[in-house]
């Protein structure tokens, strides 16, 4: 409740950095804010290219099978690749300002949050083109938004207090979030897992984000509240744990940084 309190009292100078963060991101860009668009329609063409054309996924529209898992996991691998930094970035003004710390990193997923928002009108623009349409489904992306935002801000809570003590975090991020790119059902599906190696994808949490908006985004049916409740709760819990974590080490960050 301190928390909240706090982040409410500063509530200001959490919608300033959101919008720095977001106008940083794309700084000296002639494109600016277009980017949003451009790299995941980038990635998409690419993995497209490799997976269906040179592959032969025989996977129908696959297109937008690929939007629904690639665009939701940019959202989270960038928000943990910048935020994992964000303390370490502003290391002068924390060493010189009292604010509350939380504002970093929350406004860092809260941007790229923003981001996959925008970048979602691909996945709807491709599901139209396709001939899929858009269901009704969709009112349901809010929620898996929301799983989605608490679940990526406790794993940055967690990961951005760390590595201010060890910085060796920050060479083995790239690599922890290529291996779990390819632990998730983003370019291929669940399904064609071997037996032997569904226990991956099973315990990670990322995938049942992902099917949950493929749910309705691709296959457009009514996403698994049962799995998406678990994700809910695990999601709270991880980020109050992540929290008391982060509370304890910050109390060091001056004297690190």
């Amino acid at each position: 409740m301190e928390a909240i309190k706090n982040i409410y009292k500063y509530r200001e100078l959490l919608k300033t950095n959101v919008k720095k963060e977001i106008r940083g991101k794309y700084k000296n860009s002639i494109l600016g804010v277009l980017w949003s668009f451009l790299n995941p329609l980038l990635q998409i063409i690419v993995y497209a290219f490799v997976f269906q054309v040179i592959l032969k996924n025989p996977k129908e529209h696959y297109v937008v099978f690929l939007c629904a898992g690639l665009i939701p996991w940019n959202f989270f691998a960038t928000s943990l690749s910048r935020g994992a930094f964000t303390f370490i970035e502003n290391g002068n003004i924390i060493k010189k300002v009292y604010f509350p710390r939380e504002i970093m990193p929350i406004s860092v997923v809260t941007s790229e949050a923003i981001n996959f928002v925008i970048s979602t009108i691909i996945i709807l623009g491709f599901a139209i083109g396709e001939g899929l349409g858009i269901s009704g489904y969709i009112i349901f992306y809010p929620l898996i938004l929301i799983i989605q935002y608490i679940f990526t801000l406790s794993v940055t809570f967690m990961v951005s207090s760390i590595t201010v003590y060890v910085r060796d975090l920050q060479h083995l991020i790239g690599v922890a979030l290529q291996l779990l790119f390819y632990a998730t059902p983003i370019v291929f599906a669940s399904d064609v897992i071997p037996d032997g190696m569904k226990w991956i994808v099973e315990i990670n949490p990322m995938a049942y984000i992902i099917n949950g908006y493929r749910d309705i985004f691709y296959n457009q049916v009514m996403p698994d509240f049962i799995l998406l409740g678990a994700m809910f709760l695990i999601s709270i819990a991880l980020c109050v744990i992540s929290y008391i974590i982060f509370h304890k080490l910050q109390k060091g960050f001056a004297e690190e940084l």
